[in-house]
């Protein structure tokens, strides 16, 4: 069912009765006939099967068998690139206006199934129906922003000035070649669809491989571009153990180039392996982050409590755009903190597939594991300022539910004050003023969102002028460091977050997957 509204991070609203009634039928049909189902490989063409198998369980409830999953091996990892390169110069002499059709075809095909494939993201990432519906609705976005700037930049071919009538000077914007998106499991779709078109729409071919954790989804997006009439090999899909299929698309000399998402210590290989052959290769890399929200004492702190636990818990605090630290004015920061336990104490944790549930499940059982951990160390080292139990009553005691922690009274160099946990943990600080505010927030290894509140004009030009991130919000109280949209928030961070400098779905995303040639004619 394709739907008539228009669908952001910040205009759902669970009161939307037509909204929710249509979910209901979505998760009907997933239950009734597309659980359990054999998830192939998609290589040179054909769906290809592997002999071992993963077999994918939901964390909502792990009796649930989401699909059954390819393990596959280095060998298709290998077929999987030559059918990429094989296939590179025809696609990348296809005029970019019918790589542009295909593409716009693909975010069609997203919007018409949003709701199921929203649906079976909601049973396999255990994220909210808001969540993964803005998620699906995003990816079709991001797919017709990239589309629409390709069309608006004429497929990035521009004459340049001459220095005799005799001459003509072009810029060419060209393909790499060979390139590899690998996406993590908390946006299973939007960091997949996006660098794979953005690959695709460029002239490149492409080699996907998404998360072990959400196995279906992954299918699932990749089945989208499989089907969308490219030509034999444009598009290729590999599932399996990242020490060897995920090994072998950084190592394989024939790769022209990398997209990846996950955190800091993997993409920092990636990088590095970059560097590793006879020449350097583009990679376009996003780290994750510890990001930070200031709250002034001139801040409207319902405004910031409201925004702060949205960004903080959302997605289970899964999101390497959540909002993990806050220090706040000491003059407010008693008041602040009694609002944000307010509004955390609200957020209704609880099966996903309900239309009640604002928090669902973290991803897994490590994860499950990692907050039960996290939280006894803040316990031992500071204070737990609100939640921190896991839920086991009743249907809970079935998936990996958790609640909102918010901690305190930390050294400034804690782990738990200094590490992303990627997980619903809120480190709460109380600063003198802003400047040491400032100074806490920007002293970290990543620069990807960070957030700001105060009604003051002059406060807010400060923060713009010295925080280090790559996508910051002032006053957004449906997301303190959340809820980019493609062609309103460009997604990117600095520093240890990210490595190109330009951000996800903004105005320089596309010339990150060509490089330029200057070509000079004489008469």
């Amino acid at each position: 069912m394709a739907l008539k509204m228009k669908i952001t991070y910040a205009t759902m609203s669970a009161d939307n009765e037509e909204l929710q009634s249509a979910f209901d039928e979505a998760f009907d049909k997933v239950r009734s006939s597309m659980l359990g189902v054999e998830a192939p490989m998609f290589i040179n063409g054909e769906k290809v099967l592997a002999s071992e198998k993963t077999i994918a369980y939901s964390p909502v409830d792990t009796r649930v068998h989401l699909c059954t999953a390819q393990k596959g091996t280095k060998e298709h990892a290998r077929a999987a690139v030559a059918a990429a390169k094989k296939a590179f110069k025809g696609w990348a002499a296809t005029p970019w206006q019918e790589r542009v059709a295909v593409m716009r075809r693909v975010a069609e095909k997203i919007s018409e199934n949003s709701l199921e494939l929203s649906a079976i993201m909601v049973m396999e990432v255990g994220k909210s129906r808001l969540e993964a519906l803005g998620e699906v609705e995003e990816t079709a976005d991001l797919i017709r922003y990239y589309a629409d700037a390709l069309e608006k930049n004429h497929g990035y071919i521009n004459e340049l000035g001459k220095l005799s009538d005799s001459e003509t000077n072009m810029s060419v914007l060209k393909p790499y070649g060979v390139w590899v998106v690998i996406s993590p499991f908390n946006f299973p779709m939007a960091l997949s669809g996006a660098p794979i078109c953005a690959a695709l729409i460029t002239g490149n071919t492409v080699v996907f491989k998404g998360a072990s954790s959400t196995l279906y989804t992954g299918w699932k997006t990749a089945e989208l571009f499989a089907e969308a009439g490219l030509p034999v090999g444009v598009f290729n899909y590999v599932s399996g153990p990242g020490r060897t299929v995920g090994q072998e698309l950084q190592d394989n000399p024939d790769i022209a180039g990398w997209t990846f998402t996950g955190s800091y210590d993997v993409g920092m290989q990636v990088a590095r392996n970059a560097l590793n052959g006879r020449y350097p290769k583009p990679a376009i890399i996003e780290m994750g982050g510890k990001n930070p929200t200031i709250v002034s004492r001139h801040a409207d702190l319902d405004k910031a409590a409201t925004g702060v636990a949205r960004s903080a818990f959302g997605l289970d605090g899964q999101k390497c755009s959540a909002c993990s630290r806050v220090y706040v004015e000491e003059k407010v920061y008693d008041q602040f903190v009694a609002l944000l336990v307010e509004k955390s104490a609200a957020l209704k944790v609880g099966n996903p597939t309900t239309r009640q549930a604002f928090m669902g499940t973290v991803i897994d059982k490590n994860a499950y594991e990692d907050y039960q951990r996290f939280v006894e160390i803040a316990r031992r080292d500071g204070h737990v300022l609100y939640g921190g139990a896991t839920l086991t009553d009743g249907d809970l005691s079935r998936g990996y539910y958790v609640e909102p922690a918010i901690i305190g009274e930390l050294p400034d160099d804690h782990e738990l004050a200094k590490n992303e946990l990627f997980l619903p943990i809120l480190y709460v600080g109380k600063v003198k003023n802003l400047e040491e505010g400032m100074t806490k927030a920007n002293d970290t290894v990543y620069g990807l969102t960070a957030g700001f509140f105060s009604e003051d004009e002059a406060e807010i030009r400060w923060f713009l002028s010295n925080i280090e991130a790559g996508t910051v919000y002032a006053n957004r109280r449906s997301g303190a460091t959340t809820g980019a949209w493609p062609g309103i928030q460009a997604f990117g961070g600095w520093k240890g977050s990210g490595m190109s400098g330009k951000g996800v779905g903004g105005l320089y995303s596309l010339p990150l997957y060509m490089h330029e040639q200057s070509q000079t004619v004489i008469e």
